[in-house]
């Protein structure tokens, strides 16, 4: 479901919410609401038929113990229907919309190394702004996505992730999992990307792929040159 900046559907979609994605409406104008998720509080505009009213305390649940399906496309079933959902999409809001599922789920226990498992499920999907899923994703819904399976709960956008965990000093102290940021000419963070084993990263440009990256930035082999200047290095857990 698109979140939009403004009330229209000719509105930039800003973010998205998956099935299971939990929101407190703040105000209403006709047939739209503008909301703010409980999981990264990121704020924007939907649809009113697009969503569910539930109680204060479910949502609160669904959100405080997530369950995220790690099937790039599964189905919740109910009576009388298959709905068809996507790669971590929260499950946890099934039994309260009457609903099952049977897939596989992100695991209780994650040590660090399925951060770059997770980040694999995504690659190659086309670059969308605003899109968090296998089918449209963008540079910070791909790190979001990542660690939302994970457990952590990332903000939506570069520039506010790039305020959240311990800033390393060089390319060389990082481990598979840290982020790594990016800035423009006017030194803003305009993108972000996951670090891999042996100096490598995926992140969205284009696609969802995986380039080498040195202390400079990111070098894409494609075009033989830096496409990124790397600004800081972040390590959340």
């Amino acid at each position: 479901m698109p979140l939009r900046k403004e009330n229209n559907h000719r509105s930039e979609q800003i973010s998205q919410f998956l099935y299971g994605d939990c929101f407190k409406v703040l105000k209403q104008k006709k047939d739209w609401l503008y909301v703010a998720g409980l999981l990264d509080q990121y704020e924007g505009w939907i649809e009113t038929k697009q969503q569910r009213e539930l109680e204060e305390k479910e949502a609160l649940e669904i959100s405080q113990k997530p369950q995220f399906s790690l099937e790039l496309v599964h189905y919740v079933a109910t009576q009388n229907s298959l709905l068809p959902i996507l790669l971590g999409s929260n499950v946890a809001a099934a039994k309260f919309l009457k609903g099952s599922f049977d897939g596989q789920l992100s695991p209780a226990k994650k040590p660090k190394t399925l951060l770059p498992e997770f980040a694999l499920l995504y690659q190659h999907a086309p670059y969308l702004w605003g899109g968090k899923t296998p089918f449209g994703i963008d540079c910070s819904g791909l790190v979001q996505m990542i660690y939302r399976l994970y457990g952590v709960f990332l903000p939506r956008d570069a520039h506010q992730q790039a305020e959240v965990g311990t800033t390393l000093s060089f390319i060389e102290e990082s481990e598979p999992g840290d982020l790594a940021f990016f800035d423009n000419e006017e030194g803003t963070i305009v993108h972000v990307g996951m670090l891999l084993q042996n100096h490598h990263i995926i992140h969205a440009h284009g696609k969802v792929r995986i380039d080498r990256i040195d202390q400079t930035g990111i070098f894409n082999n494609a075009q033989n040159m830096h496409s990124h200047k790397l600004r800081l290095i972040k390590r959340i857990v």
